[in-house]
């Protein structure tokens, strides 16, 4: 009975090929360099508010750059490593390159973007004093989480990233999954997923509009979400199939992608814990006092 009311999903995922060299344009890869194009927007108008409008454009340009690499290699070698068996690669190296196929794990992604940003924070601390390597996390935030949920509808688009079989109403039958999975009614685990960075990215925006966050310590934006984004991508973990081959997450009481937030919500702990101001006296001062 709730099957009959799923939805049923089976879009193509290629938009068409690019003629010559047969490659695809998927809907992932459009999500995807949507997300990235509008991250730059939103960060280089935050940055608008500390440099000059030359400056701005030229740092967000530089640092894209960055992100966008380390974005790409960095979760293509963590699904290799940490989801996948990486010596069936060594047969077909070529297939590394075939991100279309699918495996790009984010954590690992997120951890190249902040190794990058560390290392461009370096490369700029005497160009502009300001954008230190904390202050540079904090102003990705927001960003980061709208590029984060358009990636979650490549995924929904990609029919990847599975939710776990359901009987309930919202299910949705995926017709042809990448996977290979039974095609069943599911949880829609890539929608609960884009939702939450969706709203996360809503609230961090209306707060820093409302409070003017870049007057907290550095590092307590990227802090407090690292916390809040671990914590409710361990929960929604429950949800969605397990994807590493490296044990059966029916056999684990937790799964690979539920391992990887771990570090996540610890470094946002760390951040937190290691300010000497209080928190909650510089987010309740008046912010019209000029200080």
């Amino acid at each position: 009975m709730h099957e009959l009311a799923a939805l049923y999903w089976n879009p193509s995922r290629f938009l068409f090929w690019i003629p010559l060299i047969h490659v695809p344009v998927t809907w992932y890869g459009l999500l995807f360099s949507t997300g990235f194009l509008s991250g730059f927007y939103l960060f280089r108008f935050q940055l608008c508010r500390e440099l000059s409008a030359d400056a701005a454009n030229a740092c967000a340009e530089k640092l894209s750059c960055y992100l966008i690499v380390a974005t790409i290699v960095g979760a293509r070698l963590g699904h290799i490593i940490f989801y996948e068996n990486p010596f069936e690669y060594f047969l077909s190296p070529i297939s590394i390159l075939k991100t279309w196929e699918g495996g790009l794990a984010s954590h690992f992604g997120i951890l190249a973007n902040v190794i990058a940003i560390w290392v461009f924070a370096k490369k700029v601390c005497c160009k502009w004093p300001s954008l230190n390597f904390l202050h540079l996390l904090d102003l990705l935030v927001i960003p980061a989480l709208f590029v984060g949920c358009l990636i979650r509808l490549g995924n929904f688009m990609n029919q990847e990233i599975l939710g776990i079989p359901t009987d309930m109403p919202w299910g949705i039958i995926f017709g042809n999954p990448l996977s290979g999975e039974e095609v069943v009614a599911r949880h829609p685990a890539q929608l609960y997923e884009s939702g939450i960075y969706l709203l996360l990215f809503c609230i961090f925006g209306f707060l820093w509009q409302l409070c003017k966050l870049n007057h907290l310590n550095q590092g307590f934006v990227v802090g407090i979400n690292c916390v809040i984004v671990g914590v409710l991508r361990f929960f929604v973990e429950y949800f969605k199939v397990g994807q590493s081959v490296w044990f059966d997450y029916r056999h684990y009481p937790i799964n690979m992608g539920q391992l990887l937030s771990l570090p996540m919500i610890f470094f946002g702990l760390f951040l937190l814990v290691s300010q000497e101001k209080n928190f909650v006296k510089i987010f309740f001062r008046k912010w019209d006092d000029g200080s």
